[in-house]
This record gives C-alpha cells, structure tokens and sequence, in this order.
C-alpha cells in the first residue's frame, strides 16, 4: 500500500500483513507495534510466533483477515494485547487473563524469586503453608506451585470471577491439587480459623487514587480499578495487610509484598510503627527500581 490506511484489502500474506500492521501501529503510537502485530495475528490464525515466519507466504482467507482487522482496531483504541488475545506469559507460563484481573507484569517475577529463597527443595518433607492475598489470575501462587509443589498453598481474591481465572490457570498448569483457592476480602475468611502460615505474600493494589486517570489508557480504561487503587496516598491495602498480618503469621514466618517504586521509606515507617517485624529488606526489580519488600515476623 502506498499510503497507510485504516483498510486491508486482499490479497494479504503473513509478511506483507505484519509488515503494514507495524507501520500502521507506529502511526498509532501503538507501544511495541511489531510485537503487538505478531501477537494478534498469530492468535487470529491459531499459529505460534514463530510459525508467522515459518508461513510467512501464506496468504489469508477472507475470515481470517476479517477477524485480524476487529482485533487490530481494538488495539487501535489501546485495549492491552493480552485482553485481545485472552491470555499473558509469566513465569514461563501461559496464563489466562480477562479484564476481571490485572495482566501480570515482569516485575512481579522479582516476587517470585525472592519467595523461593525461603522455600527449600526438600519441602516434600517440611511443607510449608503459604497464602497469597488478591490472587487475581493466580499467577503468583501457580507460579510458586510449579517450583515448590509439595507445600500448600492458598490464594484468595474478593472477586468470585477472578478467582474463576485463577481456578482455570491452576487446572491447565494440573497444579488443582496443590492450590486452594478462597473467596474473600483479604484475612477475612481466615479470622475463624486458627491457621498461621509460613509465608504470606501480595501484590496489593499501591497507586495513588488521583494519579489512575493521568496513566496509559491501556492501564486506567481497561484494568480493573479495584487492583490498581492503593486509596490516597496508594497504602491503603500494603498498611492493612501489615498491620493484620501478625494475627496470621507464624513466628518467623517471612512476608513479601510487591510494593510502588518510590515507596521503600513510608513501606519501612509502617513496618516499624507495627513492632512486630524485623529483617526489613528492599529488593530491586530488572529495571533496579525498588519493588519488593519481605520481611520477617518476631518470635
């Protein structure tokens, strides 16, 4: 084509489609345009990435273009690819994902890694109870689930649609058996039960209320706003988990929440005011901003 346009007419090869895709994208401000253009059209033709070079000679039927152009103009009005294409890779894990859960970020991996730390490969013989506040997709739990599957492991959400995702990820990775997961709003299902867990973790909601309308539209118009809203000074949720956590919390037991980059010292001063932790440690993410913070209950 010689002049970019909203429209595709046949015929189109893969190559000759990725490549207009990317331009177009480019002149959209779409981030990541030549990624995003072989995710999508990968999805629309049931191929993997690869198989988009492998086929790159493969001209397209008019279904298969039909479907390609609505999903392009979803991504045009900057609907996050893994909501187009229903699903977001983590840990090395195909997960599913629907606008009732936050897509999971690389950064959040850093959480992963720091937990595993605490989590021995002879757990077959020292299980460990570990519980995951706002699970969401599941990815955190499943993620620990397929490293260290002799604990067990618990993953609650207040949202009975998110916990479905959640449910769904555990059964495809088979890891059902090692999860329970529990509908509710943070401890509460746990306040009748005499339960301490070894390990607690979250990626609990941390951005300020008043900043969510000045964020990318793919974050502000299409995420859900419960999983983003850390209340006015975005400590809302990390301030409630710290101060009950000590009623759920073994002794010595390890805590790690995933937490905003520029809130390692407010973190701390709630930590401190609570009296009941020690061994405050702040972990960086690939991007070496602060982003995780464990730490460590007293005897």
């Amino acid at each position: 084509m010689q002049q970019q346009s909203e429209t595709i007419e046949l015929p189109w090869t893969i190559h000759k489609l990725l490549k207009w895709t990317d331009s177009y994208f480019k002149s959209r401000n779409i981030e990541n345009p030549r990624a995003s253009a072989e995710i999508i059209l990968a999805h629309a033709l049931g191929l993997k990435r690869i198989d988009l070079y492998i086929q790159y000679d493969q001209p397209l039927v008019d279904k298969e273009l039909a479907l390609f152009k609505s999903l392009i103009k979803r991504r045009i009005n900057k609907e996050p690819v893994a909501y187009i294409v229903g699903k977001k890779e983590f840990w090395s894990m195909n997960l599913e994902v629907t606008r009732d859960v936050l897509i999971p970020r690389p950064e959040t991996e850093c959480l992963i890694e720091a937990a595993l730390k605490f989590l021995p490969d002879d757990s077959k013989l020292h299980k460990k109870k570990i519980l995951e506040l706002g699970t969401g997709t599941g990815a955190i739990t499943i993620a620990l689930a397929s490293e260290r599957p002799f604990n067990m492991y618990f993953a609650s959400d207040w949202s009975q649609k998110a916990l479905a995702v959640a449910k769904r990820n555990a059964k495809q990775h088979i890891l059902t058996g090692e999860v329970s997961f529990i509908c509710g709003d943070w401890f509460g299902p746990f306040k009748e039960n005499s339960i301490f867990f070894d390990m607690l973790l979250s990626n609990p909601p941390y951005i300020k209320t008043d900043i969510i309308p000045d964020l990318e539209p793919e974050i502000k118009d299409y995420e859900p706003f419960g999983a983003l809203d850390g209340d006015k000074d975005g400590l809302g949720a990390i301030r409630h988990i710290l101060y009950s956590a000590c009623s759920y919390l073994a002794d010595k037991g390890w805590m790690l929440l995933e937490i905003g980059h520029d809130q390692k010292e407010d973190v701390l001063k709630i930590v401190e005011s609570c009296g009941t932790y020690e061994n405050f440690c702040c972990l960086k993410d690939y991007s070496g901003n602060n982003r995780v913070v464990q730490i460590q209950k007293k005897a």
